[in-house]
Protein backbone atom coordinates (compact mmCIF):
# COMPACT_ATOMS: atom_id res chain seq x y z
CA UNK A 1 0.00 0.00 0.00
CA UNK A 2 1.22 3.39 -1.21
CA UNK A 3 1.09 6.36 1.02
CA UNK A 4 -1.28 7.70 -1.29
CA UNK A 5 -3.61 4.88 -0.55
CA UNK A 6 -3.63 5.16 2.88
CA UNK A 7 -5.53 8.24 2.01
CA UNK A 8 -8.81 6.20 1.49
CA UNK A 9 -8.33 2.90 3.95
CA UNK A 10 -10.41 3.24 7.20
CA UNK A 11 -8.98 5.04 9.89
CA UNK A 12 -7.41 2.42 12.34
CA UNK A 13 -8.18 3.31 15.75
CA UNK A 14 -6.61 2.82 18.92
CA UNK A 15 -9.49 0.72 20.50
CA UNK A 16 -12.44 -0.33 18.51
CA UNK A 17 -14.75 -2.17 20.65
CA UNK A 18 -16.97 -5.06 18.71
CA UNK A 19 -20.27 -5.82 20.87
CA UNK A 20 -22.32 -7.66 18.19
CA UNK A 21 -25.67 -8.85 18.33
CA UNK A 22 -25.63 -11.08 21.38
CA UNK A 23 -25.24 -7.90 23.19
CA UNK A 24 -27.88 -6.35 21.37
CA UNK A 25 -29.85 -8.81 22.02
CA UNK A 26 -29.38 -9.02 25.78
CA UNK A 27 -29.83 -5.38 26.25
CA UNK A 28 -32.96 -5.32 24.52
CA UNK A 29 -34.25 -8.09 26.93
CA UNK A 30 -33.21 -5.94 29.46
CA UNK A 31 -35.47 -3.21 28.56
CA UNK A 32 -38.15 -5.27 27.46
CA UNK A 33 -38.31 -6.81 31.22
CA UNK A 34 -38.59 -3.03 32.66
CA UNK A 35 -35.69 -4.19 35.50
CA UNK A 36 -33.14 -1.53 34.99
CA UNK A 37 -31.32 -1.32 37.56
CA UNK A 38 -29.14 -3.85 39.88
CA UNK A 39 -30.78 -7.62 39.43
CA UNK A 40 -29.79 -10.60 37.80
CA UNK A 41 -28.06 -9.07 35.10
CA UNK A 42 -25.39 -8.27 37.63
CA UNK A 43 -25.70 -11.49 39.15
CA UNK A 44 -24.79 -12.83 36.17
CA UNK A 45 -21.74 -11.03 35.55
CA UNK A 46 -20.92 -11.18 38.82
CA UNK A 47 -20.31 -15.23 38.62
CA UNK A 48 -18.26 -14.42 34.82
CA UNK A 49 -16.05 -12.25 36.96
CA UNK A 50 -15.32 -14.52 39.34
CA UNK A 51 -14.47 -17.63 36.62
CA UNK A 52 -12.49 -14.49 35.45
CA UNK A 53 -10.39 -14.07 38.52
CA UNK A 54 -10.27 -17.70 40.03
CA UNK A 55 -11.79 -16.09 43.28
CA UNK A 56 -14.97 -17.12 45.29
CA UNK A 57 -16.47 -13.85 44.65
CA UNK A 58 -16.90 -11.04 42.79
CA UNK A 59 -18.76 -7.61 43.90
CA UNK A 60 -20.13 -5.60 40.64
CA UNK A 61 -20.01 -1.51 41.12
CA UNK A 62 -20.51 1.12 38.81
CA UNK A 63 -16.91 1.28 37.73
CA UNK A 64 -13.46 0.54 38.01
CA UNK A 65 -13.10 4.14 39.98
CA UNK A 66 -15.58 2.77 42.50
CA UNK A 67 -14.03 -0.55 42.64
CA UNK A 68 -10.71 1.38 44.00
CA UNK A 69 -12.41 2.90 46.18
CA UNK A 70 -15.35 0.12 47.77
CA UNK A 71 -11.53 -1.93 48.16
CA UNK A 72 -9.74 0.85 50.47
CA UNK A 73 -12.73 1.57 51.60
CA UNK A 74 -13.43 -2.10 53.02
CA UNK A 75 -10.01 -2.44 54.28
CA UNK A 76 -10.30 0.93 56.36
CA UNK A 77 -7.31 2.07 54.85
CA UNK A 78 -7.69 6.17 55.99
CA UNK A 79 -5.65 8.93 57.37
CA UNK A 80 -2.56 8.56 59.02
CA UNK A 81 -1.36 5.71 56.91
CA UNK A 82 0.49 5.30 53.74
CA UNK A 83 -0.27 3.54 50.45
CA UNK A 84 2.60 2.16 47.72
CA UNK A 85 1.75 2.39 44.37
CA UNK A 86 3.35 3.25 40.55
CA UNK A 87 3.89 6.40 39.02
CA UNK A 88 3.34 5.23 35.95
CA UNK A 89 -0.44 4.91 35.60
CA UNK A 90 -3.92 6.73 35.44
CA UNK A 91 -5.04 9.32 38.12
CA UNK A 92 -8.14 6.69 39.01
CA UNK A 93 -5.42 4.71 41.20
CA UNK A 94 -3.83 7.97 43.32
CA UNK A 95 -7.65 9.78 43.26
CA UNK A 96 -9.17 6.64 45.44
CA UNK A 97 -5.99 6.45 47.74
CA UNK A 98 -6.60 10.47 48.44
CA UNK A 99 -9.72 10.14 49.02
CA UNK A 100 -9.31 7.15 51.36
CA UNK A 101 -7.67 9.63 53.68
CA UNK A 102 -4.35 8.06 53.32
CA UNK A 103 -1.28 9.45 51.89
CA UNK A 104 0.50 8.28 48.72
CA UNK A 105 4.17 6.97 48.18
CA UNK A 106 5.56 6.35 44.75
CA UNK A 107 7.61 3.15 43.68
CA UNK A 108 9.91 2.89 40.06
CA UNK A 109 8.65 0.50 38.07
CA UNK A 110 10.75 -1.84 35.59
CA UNK A 111 11.71 -2.20 31.80
CA UNK A 112 7.93 -3.84 31.93
CA UNK A 113 6.16 -0.72 33.00
CA UNK A 114 5.42 -2.70 36.31
CA UNK A 115 5.84 -1.71 39.84
CA UNK A 116 9.50 -2.83 40.91
CA UNK A 117 9.00 -4.89 43.48
CA UNK A 118 12.61 -4.09 45.43
CA UNK A 119 11.51 -0.18 44.67
CA UNK A 120 8.71 -1.15 47.09
CA UNK A 121 10.09 -2.76 50.03
CA UNK A 122 12.46 0.33 50.13
CA UNK A 123 9.57 2.31 50.65
CA UNK A 124 7.86 0.28 53.38
CA UNK A 125 7.93 1.80 56.81
CA UNK A 126 5.83 2.49 60.15
CA UNK A 127 2.79 4.48 58.16
CA UNK A 128 2.35 1.78 54.97
CA UNK A 129 -0.71 0.08 55.21
CA UNK A 130 -1.47 -1.25 51.46
CA UNK A 131 0.69 -1.74 48.15
CA UNK A 132 -1.32 -1.21 45.12
CA UNK A 133 0.60 -2.51 41.92
CA UNK A 134 -1.04 -1.83 38.97
CA UNK A 135 -1.42 -4.12 36.59
CA UNK A 136 -0.39 -2.12 33.32
CA UNK A 137 -1.46 -2.55 29.62
CA UNK A 138 -2.25 -5.70 30.42
CA UNK A 139 0.64 -6.92 32.09
CA UNK A 140 0.42 -8.47 35.72
CA UNK A 141 3.09 -7.22 38.24
CA UNK A 142 5.60 -9.60 39.61
CA UNK A 143 2.97 -10.75 42.40
CA UNK A 144 5.00 -13.11 44.07
CA UNK A 145 7.86 -10.93 45.81
CA UNK A 146 4.97 -8.44 46.74
CA UNK A 147 2.96 -10.84 48.09
CA UNK A 148 5.93 -11.50 50.00
CA UNK A 149 6.49 -8.20 51.36
CA UNK A 150 2.66 -7.77 51.99
CA UNK A 151 2.91 -11.04 54.27
CA UNK A 152 6.40 -9.78 56.01
CA UNK A 153 4.89 -6.74 57.13
CA UNK A 154 1.76 -7.16 57.65
CA UNK A 155 0.24 -5.05 54.52
CA UNK A 156 -3.26 -5.23 52.82
CA UNK A 157 -2.61 -5.64 48.81
CA UNK A 158 -5.37 -4.02 46.43
CA UNK A 159 -5.32 -4.98 42.61
CA UNK A 160 -5.30 -2.17 40.00
CA UNK A 161 -6.36 -4.80 37.57
CA UNK A 162 -7.93 -2.03 35.30
CA UNK A 163 -6.59 -3.38 32.41
CA UNK A 164 -5.64 -7.05 32.78
CA UNK A 165 -8.60 -8.82 32.34
CA UNK A 166 -7.53 -12.64 33.13
CA UNK A 167 -4.13 -11.87 32.80
CA UNK A 168 -1.85 -14.66 34.55
CA UNK A 169 1.01 -15.02 37.20
CA UNK A 170 2.62 -18.78 37.29
CA UNK A 171 -0.66 -19.75 35.81
CA UNK A 172 -2.62 -17.40 38.83
CA UNK A 173 -5.41 -14.96 37.50
CA UNK A 174 -4.97 -11.50 38.55
CA UNK A 175 -7.48 -10.19 40.84
CA UNK A 176 -7.15 -13.37 43.07
CA UNK A 177 -4.04 -12.12 44.62
CA UNK A 178 -5.45 -9.53 46.90
CA UNK A 179 -8.52 -7.05 46.45
CA UNK A 180 -8.39 -7.31 42.74
CA UNK A 181 -10.21 -4.15 40.81
CA UNK A 182 -11.47 -4.88 37.44
CA UNK A 183 -13.04 -1.56 34.98
CA UNK A 184 -15.47 -2.31 32.20
CA UNK A 185 -14.89 1.31 30.73
CA UNK A 186 -15.70 1.93 26.95
CA UNK A 187 -11.87 1.36 25.78
CA UNK A 188 -11.24 -1.99 27.93
CA UNK A 189 -10.87 -5.72 26.94
CA UNK A 190 -14.32 -5.87 27.95
CA UNK A 191 -16.32 -3.49 28.15
CA UNK A 192 -19.98 -2.49 29.88
CA UNK A 193 -19.35 1.23 28.72
CA UNK A 194 -18.83 2.22 32.62
CA UNK A 195 -18.79 -0.53 34.97
CA UNK A 196 -16.50 -2.31 37.42
CA UNK A 197 -16.13 -5.03 39.99
CA UNK A 198 -13.95 -6.06 43.16
CA UNK A 199 -12.33 -9.73 43.28
CA UNK A 200 -12.12 -11.69 46.56
CA UNK A 201 -11.80 -15.17 47.90
CA UNK A 202 -12.62 -13.57 52.01
CA UNK A 203 -16.20 -14.06 52.41
CA UNK A 204 -16.53 -11.42 55.15
CA UNK A 205 -15.26 -8.60 52.92
CA UNK A 206 -17.06 -9.60 49.83
CA UNK A 207 -20.36 -9.55 52.10
CA UNK A 208 -19.20 -5.89 53.63
CA UNK A 209 -18.98 -4.72 49.72
CA UNK A 210 -22.40 -5.90 48.76
CA UNK A 211 -23.82 -4.16 51.78
CA UNK A 212 -21.58 -1.47 51.19
CA UNK A 213 -22.44 -0.26 47.48
CA UNK A 214 -26.47 -0.87 48.62
CA UNK A 215 -26.40 2.02 50.67
CA UNK A 216 -25.21 0.23 53.43
CA UNK A 217 -28.57 -2.12 54.00
CA UNK A 218 -28.43 -6.19 54.03
CA UNK A 219 -31.70 -5.76 53.44
CA UNK A 220 -34.21 -3.11 52.03
CA UNK A 221 -34.47 -0.54 55.18
CA UNK A 222 -31.85 -2.31 57.45
CA UNK A 223 -29.12 -0.36 57.44
CA UNK A 224 -25.66 -1.80 58.80
CA UNK A 225 -23.39 0.82 58.07
CA UNK A 226 -22.89 4.13 56.44
CA UNK A 227 -22.68 3.46 52.33
CA UNK A 228 -22.89 4.29 48.98
CA UNK A 229 -24.57 3.82 46.06
CA UNK A 230 -22.19 2.04 44.07
CA UNK A 231 -24.49 -0.33 42.12
CA UNK A 232 -24.25 -1.39 38.70
CA UNK A 233 -27.10 -1.10 35.94
CA UNK A 234 -28.61 -4.57 34.33
CA UNK A 235 -28.26 -2.71 31.16
CA UNK A 236 -24.43 -2.02 32.02
CA UNK A 237 -24.19 -6.27 32.95
CA UNK A 238 -25.80 -6.80 29.71
CA UNK A 239 -23.22 -5.16 27.81
CA UNK A 240 -20.56 -6.82 29.33
CA UNK A 241 -21.92 -10.23 29.74
CA UNK A 242 -21.37 -12.35 26.05
CA UNK A 243 -18.26 -10.40 26.25
CA UNK A 244 -16.87 -11.88 29.03
CA UNK A 245 -18.58 -15.21 27.77
CA UNK A 246 -16.02 -14.88 24.67
CA UNK A 247 -12.77 -13.49 27.07
CA UNK A 248 -11.03 -16.05 25.97
CA UNK A 249 -11.18 -16.00 22.44
CA UNK A 250 -10.72 -11.64 22.66
CA UNK A 251 -7.57 -12.04 24.70
CA UNK A 252 -6.15 -15.05 22.15
CA UNK A 253 -7.14 -12.66 19.33
CA UNK A 254 -5.23 -9.45 20.98
CA UNK A 255 -2.21 -12.12 21.60
CA UNK A 256 -1.62 -12.68 18.10
CA UNK A 257 -1.75 -9.82 17.04
CA UNK A 258 0.66 -8.37 19.50
CA UNK A 259 3.01 -11.77 17.81
CA UNK A 260 2.15 -10.34 13.95
CA UNK A 261 2.96 -6.80 15.12
CA UNK A 262 6.07 -7.57 17.19
CA UNK A 263 6.96 -9.09 14.05
CA UNK A 264 7.01 -6.68 11.74
CA UNK A 265 8.50 -4.09 14.25
CA UNK A 266 11.50 -5.90 14.61
CA UNK A 267 13.53 -4.42 11.64
CA UNK A 268 12.52 -0.66 13.02
CA UNK A 269 15.89 -0.26 15.41
CA UNK A 270 14.40 3.19 16.72
CA UNK A 271 11.96 0.67 18.55
CA UNK A 272 11.63 -1.05 21.65
CA UNK A 273 8.78 -3.69 21.94
CA UNK A 274 6.99 -4.97 24.69
CA UNK A 275 8.59 -7.08 27.45
CA UNK A 276 6.77 -10.08 28.21
CA UNK A 277 8.60 -11.67 31.75
CA UNK A 278 8.83 -15.68 32.05
CA UNK A 279 5.67 -16.92 34.39
CA UNK A 280 3.48 -14.23 33.33
CA UNK A 281 0.52 -13.80 30.49
CA UNK A 282 -0.32 -10.49 29.31
CA UNK A 283 -3.76 -9.60 27.49
CA UNK A 284 -2.58 -6.76 25.42
CA UNK A 285 -5.17 -3.67 26.68
CA UNK A 286 -2.32 -1.46 24.94
CA UNK A 287 1.09 -2.18 23.29
CA UNK A 288 3.42 -0.28 24.08
CA UNK A 289 6.75 0.59 22.67
CA UNK A 290 9.42 2.90 23.86
CA UNK A 291 10.76 5.36 21.04
CA UNK A 292 14.32 6.02 21.46
CA UNK A 293 15.56 8.70 23.50
CA UNK A 294 15.58 12.18 21.56
CA UNK A 295 12.71 11.08 19.66
CA UNK A 296 9.58 13.67 19.00
CA UNK A 297 6.91 11.12 20.15
CA UNK A 298 4.26 13.94 19.27
CA UNK A 299 5.26 14.25 15.64
CA UNK A 300 6.02 10.91 15.33
CA UNK A 301 2.29 10.48 16.98
CA UNK A 302 1.07 13.28 14.45
CA UNK A 303 2.75 11.93 11.09
CA UNK A 304 0.71 8.20 12.26
CA UNK A 305 -2.34 10.07 12.79
CA UNK A 306 -1.86 12.02 9.43
CA UNK A 307 -1.68 8.37 7.73
CA UNK A 308 -4.93 7.30 9.39
CA UNK A 309 -3.61 5.57 12.30
CA UNK A 310 -4.34 6.36 15.85
CA UNK A 311 -1.61 6.30 18.45
CA UNK A 312 -1.97 6.84 22.07
CA UNK A 313 0.59 7.94 24.87
CA UNK A 314 -0.12 6.47 28.06
CA UNK A 315 1.10 8.31 29.91
CA UNK A 316 3.09 11.60 29.01
CA UNK A 317 3.73 12.03 32.75
CA UNK A 318 4.34 10.81 36.05
CA UNK A 319 1.01 10.85 38.34
CA UNK A 320 2.03 12.93 40.50
CA UNK A 321 3.44 15.63 38.31
CA UNK A 322 -0.37 17.78 37.64
CA UNK A 323 -2.11 20.64 39.11
CA UNK A 324 -3.95 18.66 41.46
CA UNK A 325 -1.49 16.94 43.05
CA UNK A 326 1.87 17.94 42.76
CA UNK A 327 2.10 20.14 45.78
CA UNK A 328 -0.55 18.21 47.72
CA UNK A 329 0.14 17.40 51.33
CA UNK A 330 -0.48 13.63 51.10
CA UNK A 331 1.50 13.35 47.72
CA UNK A 332 4.99 12.56 48.43
CA UNK A 333 6.88 13.07 45.03
CA UNK A 334 9.38 9.81 45.39
CA UNK A 335 12.43 9.65 42.87
CA UNK A 336 11.30 7.45 40.18
CA UNK A 337 13.64 7.85 37.24
CA UNK A 338 12.79 4.42 34.98
CA UNK A 339 9.30 5.83 35.06
CA UNK A 340 9.91 8.83 34.25
CA UNK A 341 12.41 7.83 31.35
CA UNK A 342 9.04 5.65 29.82
CA UNK A 343 6.80 8.84 30.26
CA UNK A 344 8.67 10.80 27.33
CA UNK A 345 8.88 7.41 25.18
CA UNK A 346 6.33 5.65 25.44
CA UNK A 347 4.11 5.20 22.70
CA UNK A 348 0.82 3.13 22.51
CA UNK A 349 -0.19 1.16 19.24
CA UNK A 350 -3.45 -0.34 18.32
CA UNK A 351 -3.71 -4.01 18.70
CA UNK A 352 -8.33 -5.06 19.55
CA UNK A 353 -9.29 -7.48 17.73
CA UNK A 354 -10.96 -5.95 14.97
CA UNK A 355 -7.53 -5.24 13.17
CA UNK A 356 -6.76 -7.61 10.40
CA UNK A 357 -3.00 -8.58 9.39
CA UNK A 358 -3.32 -5.72 6.77
CA UNK A 359 -4.43 -3.49 9.82
CA UNK A 360 -1.07 -4.34 11.54
CA UNK A 361 1.14 -3.86 8.44
CA UNK A 362 -0.23 -0.41 8.00
CA UNK A 363 0.40 0.28 11.59
CA UNK A 364 4.06 -0.90 11.50
CA UNK A 365 5.00 1.03 7.78
CA UNK A 366 3.07 4.15 9.25
CA UNK A 367 5.31 4.27 12.53
CA UNK A 368 8.28 3.31 10.11
CA UNK A 369 7.43 6.07 7.84
CA UNK A 370 7.35 8.56 11.05
CA UNK A 371 10.67 7.59 12.35
CA UNK A 372 12.19 8.19 9.04
CA UNK A 373 10.61 11.71 8.35
CA UNK A 374 13.13 14.62 8.84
Amino acid sequence: MTLSDTSTAPRIRISAPLLGREVEALVLSVLRSGHLAQGPMVERFEALCTAMAGTAHAVAVANGTVALDAALAVLEIGPGQEVITSPFTFAATINAILRSGASVRFADIRDDFTIDPTSVAALIGPSTAAIVPVHLYGLPCDMRPLMSLAATHGLSVVEDAAQAHAAEVDGRRTGSFGLGCFSFYATKNITSGEGGCVTTDDSMLAERLRVMRNQGMRTRYDYAMIGQNWRMTDVAAAIAIPQMERLDEISRARRDNAAVLTSLLASIPAVTTPLVPAGRRHVWHQYTVLLEPGVDRDRVAASMSSDGVDAGVYYPGLVWDHDAYRNHPRVHRDDTPVALECTSRCLSLPIHPGLTTRDLERVAESLDRALLAP
